[in-house]
C-alpha cells in the first residue's frame, strides 16, 4: 500500500500509463483520475505526485482544477499529441483536433502559469505531406512546449498505419 511506502520514506509518486488520463475506465466505466489524485494527495508523507502521459482528450476541467489547487501534484503535463494537423491526428487514431489541443494548452497555462508542458511528435507518418509537416513545424515554433521529443515514424506490422500507402 502507498501509505505504508510513504511511512517508510517514499516521497514521490509517479503515475505512469500509456494514457494516465484514462485511469479507472476499465474498473468504473469512466475515467476517475481526478478522484484518485484527490485521495493520493491526502497521504501526509507523500510530497510530490507526478503524472506521465496524459492524452489531451482526457484532460478535462475537473482534472485541471484538482492539479491547479494542489500543493503536491506537479504542474507538469506530458501530453503526447503526436502531430497537430487534423488529418494526421485522425490517421494516427487520435480523438482530438488541432483546435482542441491549442485550447487545452492555453487553458493549462491560464490556470497554471508555472506549468511545464512536454510532448512527443511523430514525423514521416504515411501520407504526411510537406504542407502538414510545415504546419507541425510552425506549431512547434509557437512555443507552447517547454520540452518535446520528435520521433521518426517506423512501420510496425499489424498496425493500421502499416497498411497505408506511401510509407
Amino acid at each position: 500500500r502507498l501509505k505504508d511506502l510513504a511511512t517508510k520514506g517514499v516521497k514521490e509518486v509517479v503515475l505512469v500509463a500509456q494514457d494516465t488520463s484514462c485511469y479507472g475506465k476499465d474498473i468504473y466505466g469512466k475515467p476517475v483520475l481526478a478522484k484518485l489524485l484527490t485521495k493520493l494527495e491526502k497521504i501526509v508523507d507523500i510530497k510530490w505526485i507526478r503524472l506521465l502521459y496524459t492524452y489531451p482528450e482526457g484532460v478535462d476541467d475537473e482534472l485541471l482544477d484538482v492539479i491547479s489547487k494542489s500543493y503536491k501534484i506537479c504542474h507538469y503535463f506530458d501530453l503526447p499529441i503526436q502531430h497537430i494537423n487534423n488529418e494526421m491526428l485522425k490517421l494516427m487514431g487520435r480523438n482530438t483536433t488541432k483546435e482542441k489541443i491549442v485550447e487545452l494548452l492555453k487553458k493549462i497555462k491560464k490556470k497554471m502559469p508555472d506549468a511545464i508542458l512536454r510532448t512527443s511528435l511523430i514525423v514521416g507518418f504515411p501520407t504526411e505531406t510537406d504542407e502538414q509537416l510545415e504546419e507541425l513545424r510552425l506549431f512547434v515554433k509557437d512555443g507552447y512546449f517547454d520540452r518535446l521529443g520528435v520521433f521518426e515514424y517506423s512501420k510496425e506490422d499489424g498496425t493500421a498505419a502499416a497498411k497505408l500507402k506511401r510509407q
